[in-house]
């Protein structure tokens, strides 16, 4: 097994967080951010990439870290390490309401693509790289754009899923038609392409995009309820839109009503 071997708990319900125990020697990759507590005697290192080529020289790092770039990704992530003896615990949290998947690549071929913000953390030894779509509509107006994330290795790796998760197991030839932005990943053998939704009423007045992505199996699609793009939508648009007042919701004296609970912003 190339990959370290970690387990894990999982708490909460709608901000949930992952907690990891690791043996002596034992380290799990993170992405920046998703930090949230540790043992004493776990070491952080920031590396290049992911960490699965720091054996092969300068050129394999700056690889890795490239491959991170496409994805909108930072250069760097972070590897914890127990130096310390006996087992240790270290935790990640979510960054918005949703749910944390873990995904034992074991399981699923040795490799899983998901959205390019889904992955929170790893086992090391895991590769965190880009998957190209090979299609152009695909890439053009599947919400998710021509580069996707993956994930490859035999170990353990943990992603994050806005909202509630609904798991789909397709059966060879199966489809199952989602709305772009709500796929969170699926596994290799999954075809995904996406489909107009056709008809003039449901192109100007249905107010759910002009596709739907399809994915047809065999293979395992996971779907999250609520994209985070579709919650920044939802805050953006209730935030107020002239100085910094807010809307005055829950209240018919708007802005006036500020000046009564208290929320006085001079």
């Amino acid at each position: 097994m190339n990959s370290h071997e970690i387990d894990y708990k999982i708490f909460g319900e709608e901000m949930q967080f992952v907690e990891i125990e690791l043996d002596p020697q034992e380290g799990v990759v993170a992405e920046a951010g998703t930090f949230m507590m540790m043992d004493d005697n776990i070491k952080m290192n920031t590396i290049f990439g992911d960490g699965s080529n720091q054996d092969k020289g300068i050129l394999g790092k700056i690889f890795s870290a490239g491959k991170r770039i496409l994805t909108g990704e930072s250069l760097f992530m972070t590897v914890f390490t127990n130096d310390g003896i006996g087992k240790k615990q270290i935790s990640f949290a979510s960054p918005y309401p949703g749910k944390i998947i873990p995904i034992d690549l074991n399981e699923f071929g040795g490799k899983f693509i998901c959205q390019k913000d889904a992955f929170l953390c790893a086992a090391k030894g895991v590769s965190i790289g880009i998957e190209f779509s090979k299609k152009l509509g695909r890439g053009l107006f599947g919400g998710e754009g021509f580069i996707m994330q993956k994930m490859e290795g035999d170990g353990l790796g943990f992603i994050h899923a806005g909202g509630t998760m609904a798991k789909k197991v397709l059966k060879a030839g199966e489809v199952l038609k989602v709305d772009t932005g709500c796929i969170v990943g699926f596994t290799k053998d999954v075809q995904y392409d996406i489909e107009f939704v056709g008809g003039i009423k449901n192109t100007v007045f249905g107010g759910e995009g002009l596709f739907f992505a399809t994915l047809r199996g065999p293979g395992t699609v996971y779907i999250q309820s609520l994209p985070f793009s579709r919650l920044a939508g939802r805050v953006l648009a209730m935030a107020p839109q002239t100085g910094n007042g807010s809307r005055g919701e829950g209240s018919v004296l708007g802005g006036i009503g500020n000046l009564l609970d208290g929320d006085n912003k001079f």
